[in-house]
């Protein structure tokens, strides 16, 4: 009788014995730890509303860690029907436990490989198509999309019950999500609502959907699937943000609504949303942008930012990054985009999608405002040394005289704020706390303010040091700037210190001190214009390839380039500017080859024209990966085959420049120059590559191969 209940047996008791034990011991049990662990992931995820949402949740293994001990105990029960219940028709369903649990660990080769048995080896079709959607599942959130759409295609042509067909459509919407296909995502999921219940997740996937379709510009369509939101049970936030994005859309759908009695009038005077005024005066400084009306965007986008509470940091970097956004492209005023780019990455979480980006064009802004800074100021100085010394030293003089107004201006509006703070203090004496409920915030606890008090504080008294005495007007000073070189803009050209206590009378000791410390920044001599002229040569052409490098911003480089060759026709830069013109503009502009034509012309033995020659006569095989033509040129060089290596280098050299490999791939390129062309090239090759690339890594060794490389010669 016991070897009757083999798990090895095919007799019909057999089978019987080992489904029973199996279905209602180890693979019940398991099947309960997954499903209790799922719900806590479920509620402990937290929703980004300003992003698209995700139709499924992600296998995130960082979710899972709460939840360690029961997907372990689920793995462990799982493995009990495999071990010891093996002719039961519950392996296949442990299996899938056992993969899924995996999965959400992160352990994805042991994960993936338990879902390919079940496809391999299961006995039951329903099984078997299951595993595979979450496989296809587990691909998408890999961003493998082949894989995944291959698993798509074969699914497509199963025959699936209703259950399965509802999940089949749900991850196939969330793989053409994910890959930016939104609009058939959302077609898919107009098929797959009928097979929904009422709950919280079907509002959920109709927000998705709604959101989906505001990305395509249907906000009708997007409107339809907000109200769905609110007749599926959802929680107040979704509730909350369903009813605002309907709200933005009828505004955006009926141009002549007001945006403050659309309803956000009616939202903000709820306290149940207290704590999330903040999403609602960023909404409507959306609308007002949308409407191009940037100063009320700006007024409500500040508001959001005074109301964001603690727990509302990551709207808090939306704020700032909409605000640099604006005040970037919008009112080009970089220095203060900078400032609000410094302070949403002081508040932005790390492991945000946004953070990388939001690094990188934070330190493209920080050179960026240093090199723009350069070219107002000597452009500035410039107007100043073509006006007469006496209408010279009038502008000076009216200079002067705005900047002391502005500083009591300034000194009187501090004054009254600390009035106005002392009446409202507590009886008692005792200073209130600053910063809530709806008192006054103070100005240290809000980074972007203390970004822009930082920036302001350079621009009227210069780079200083902490010292003594630090404000007196005989400290260095230098002038200020501004984008408009119009002489008439006032208080724009010079920046300076003045004293706080009394103000400057006209032709005092400290006015004629002061007078004279700002006239001595002006090129008035040949030799200082001459000075003033290259540094705005340098600053004009440092800013050329940050626009077309770390901004990606192809046709203000494009201008910037082409300003440098009219003010300055013979510039140093020339070959280096034909060259990346050609490299700029795009390929059907009927002028690109102009360029081409001028380097080789101009330049036939430059660097760049024998660049452009081999890159357009020869090829490599690892085009568009540039670790590969890199792996495969050093090889090349390892090998001892320095002329075909030279060969590959120059001509994969254009198709990556911008790439982080750049430097590197100039740095072989340096190598194989000393081997095939000889030392004068070498020591040519050196020179260039200090001067294209001062921010290398490789800059120090480059130097000291410099340095070794004269005294060769000079041994020589």
């Amino acid at each position: 009788m016991l070897s009757g209940c083999s798990q090895f047996s095919t007799k019909r008791s057999a089978i019987g014995f080992h489904n029973f034990s199996a279905r209602y011991n180890a693979y019940f049990m398991g099947d309960m730890d997954l499903a209790a662990a799922e719900y806590s992931m479920d509620s402990m995820y937290k929703e980004d509303y300003n992003q698209l949402l995700p139709i499924l949740l992600p296998l995130d293994s960082l979710l899972s860690l709460p939840v360690k001990p029961l997907l372990t105990s689920a793995i462990k029960k799982a493995s009990i029907v495999a071990e010891k219940h093996q002719n039961s028709k519950w392996v296949d369903n442990s299996y899938y436990i056992l993969g899924k649990s995996r999965l959400y660990l992160g352990e994805w080769a042991d994960g993936l490989e338990a879902l390919r048995f079940v496809y391999a080896n299961g006995r039951d079709e329903d099984d078997k198509n299951n595993a595979l959607i979450l496989l296809m599942r587990a691909y998408t959130y890999k961003k493998d999309y082949s894989n995944a759409l291959g698993v798509a295609e074969y699914l497509s042509q199963q025959p699936l019950p209703k259950p399965l067909q509802r999940d089949f459509y749900l991850t196939k919407a969330y793989l053409h999500e994910q890959n930016g296909e939104y609009l058939t995502s959302v077609a898919i999921l107009e098929e797959t609502f009928p097979l929904l219940n009422k709950s919280r997740q079907t509002a959920r996937i109709h927000f998705a959907a709604a959101q989906m379709y505001d990305k395509l510009g249907q906000y009708a369509l997007a409107n339809k699937h907000y109200k769905s939101v609110t007749r599926n049970r959802p929680d107040y936030d979704l509730s909350f943000y369903s009813s605002m994005n309907s709200i933005q859309n009828q505004v955006i759908l009926s141009p002549e609504t007001d945006v403050t009695k659309a309803g956000f009038d009616r939202m903000l005077r709820d306290r149940k949303n207290n704590d999330l005024k903040d999403r609602v005066y960023f909404t409507m400084g959306l609308l007002e942008e949308h409407r191009k009306n940037l100063p009320k965007a700006i007024e409500y986008l500040q508001k959001s930012a005074a109301e964001t509470t603690g727990k509302g940091g990551l709207q808090k970097a939306y704020t700032y990054l909409q605000l640099a956004r604006i005040h970037y492209d919008g009112l080009e005023k970089y220095d203060i985009a900078k400032a609000y780019y410094d302070s949403a990455l002081v508040v932005l979480p790390k492991d945000a999608p946004e953070f990388t980006v939001v690094s990188d064009r934070k330190r493209a802004l920080d050179s960026f405002v240093n090199q723009y800074s350069i070219v107002s100021l000597e452009d500035s100085l410039q107007v100043l040394a073509r006006m007469n010394p006496l209408a010279l030293d009038n502008k000076i003089d009216d200079i002067i005289d705005q900047q002391e107004k502005n500083r009591i201006a300034r000194e009187k509006k501090e004054k009254e704020a600390a009035a106005a703070l002392a009446r409202t203090s507590a009886p008692s004496g005792a200073t209130a706390p600053i910063g809530f409920g709806n008192e006054r915030r103070w100005e240290l606890y809000d980074p972007a303010l203390v970004s822009i008090g930082k920036i302001e504080f350079k621009r009227v008294w210069g780079s200083r040091t902490l010292e003594d005495d630090w404000r007196r007007s005989g400290k260095q000073t230098r002038a200020l700037t501004s984008r408009n070189t119009n002489v008439s803009d006032s208080a724009s050209v010079a920046e300076t210190a003045v004293p706080v206590e009394n103000r400057l009378v006209k032709d005092s000791e400290a006015w004629k001190a002061l007078h004279a410390e700002l006239k001595k920044n002006v090129p008035l001599s040949d030799t200082s214009l001459v000075q003033s002229q290259k540094r705005k040569e340098d600053a004009l052409y440092t800013l050329g390839k940050i626009y077309r490098f770390d901004l990606k911003e192809s046709e203000r480089a494009v201008i910037t380039f082409k300003r440098i060759l009219t003010d300055f026709p013979d510039t140093r830069y020339k070959d280096e500017i034909y060259y990346l013109m050609y490299l700029t503009l795009p390929e059907n502009d009927g002028t690109r080859s102009a360029w081409k034509d001028k380097l080789t012309t101009e330049f036939p033995s430059s660097t760049y024209a024998r660049l452009l020659t081999k890159s357009a006569g020869n090829s490599s095989d690892v085009s568009g990966n540039p670790v590969k033509a890199y792996e495969k040129a050093y090889q090349l060089y390892a090998d001892g085959n320095y002329e075909k290596a030279l060969e590959d280098v120059e001509a994969d050299l254009p198709s990556f420049k911008g790439s982080m490999l750049e430097d590197k791939f100039a740095l072989l390129r340096v190598f194989l120059i000393g081997k095939v062309r000889g030392k004068d090239s070498y020591a040519q090759a050196i020179t260039e590559f200090i001067r294209l690339y001062p921010s290398s890594i490789y800059l120090p060794r480059l130097v000291e191969m410099q340095e070794l490389s004269v005294l060769s010669m000079g041994k020589r």
